[in-house]
């Protein structure tokens, strides 16, 4: 039998003791949206804590948006609905931190987006489709003249698309994604030999992604979503990253 190893324990700080049952409360709505906290020194009271230790855990509690103070009020903080833009924000700042390698970045755009299209070419109205071809649209008309703000207008096909998922996880996380890696995207166009026949190739990816969700053939268009991102950024990858997008382009 191999020995064990065991490294030191390290003791919780009291301060997250408080937020781990505050955060319960109200994620168990034992505290419903609407409702205040106790007062600083009710809670210091009730968790037999200094007042440091309650404004430390008030705080991290309001930089995850679950409460808000009140200036001048009497009262503890107010408890805010749950909502998942605030799991978008921290998501977004999760994706954009150096330990995350463009392949792991590419790699995940791939599994997300291409759920993300098969779920719209089934549950898309017709709002949702409009928006979608009004961006390839402008993508069309800025590949002609060259506009600078070809990228935006095909992140907001993608998000049209995310959108038309129906599912919101995928769309937070997928815009977090998209958000970390536009620099690469300027950068790509502004570096292509050619900027006006990049932007035209990109066109025609992202078309087929549409001509496929409008169809309303979900196969067809989750293939369209790896093959156009797989285009897109593989040749920035590395062997190791780039082997991981053939894996899940094709898997055979």
């Amino acid at each position: 039998m191999s020995k064990l190893t065991f490294t030191p324990a390290v003791p919780t700080l009291t301060y997250e003791r408080v937020v781990q049952q505050i955060e319960e409360a109200i994620l168990s709505k034992e505290i419903e949206p609407g409702q205040h906290l106790p007062s600083e020194r009710e809670l210091m009271v009730q968790f037999s804590v200094s007042r440091p230790t309650v404004r430390e855990a008030l705080r991290v509690l309001q930089s995850q948006g679950l409460i808000a103070s009140r200036p001048g009020s009497r009262s503890g903080p107010v408890v805010l609905p749950v909502s998942t833009d605030n799991l978008g924000r921290s998501f977004a700042n999760m994706a954009r931190i150096a330990s995350l390698s463009l392949s792991e970045l590419v790699q995940f755009r791939i599994v997300l987006e291409s759920s993300a299209c098969q779920l719209a070419a089934v549950m898309h109205n017709s709002e949702q489709l409009s928006a979608m071809r009004d961006a390839v649209e402008r993508m069309e008309s800025e590949a002609e003249s060259g506009s600078g703000s070809f990228n935006r207008a095909d992140l907001d096909f993608h998000a049209a698309v995310w959108d038309a998922s129906h599912n919101s996880l995928l769309r937070i996380c997928g815009e977090a994604v998209s958000g970390a890696i536009l620099n690469v995207m300027n950068d790509q166009m502004s570096h292509a030999d050619n900027e006006s026949h990049e932007m035209k190739k990109v066109v025609a990816l992202d078309r087929a992604i549409f001509d496929a969700i409008e169809a309303r053939e979900p196969v067809a268009a989750g293939n369209a979503a790896k093959t156009a991102i797989s285009t897109y950024f593989k040749p920035r990858l590395d062997d190791e990253g780039a082997r991981g997008v053939e894996a899940l382009v094709d898997p055979r």
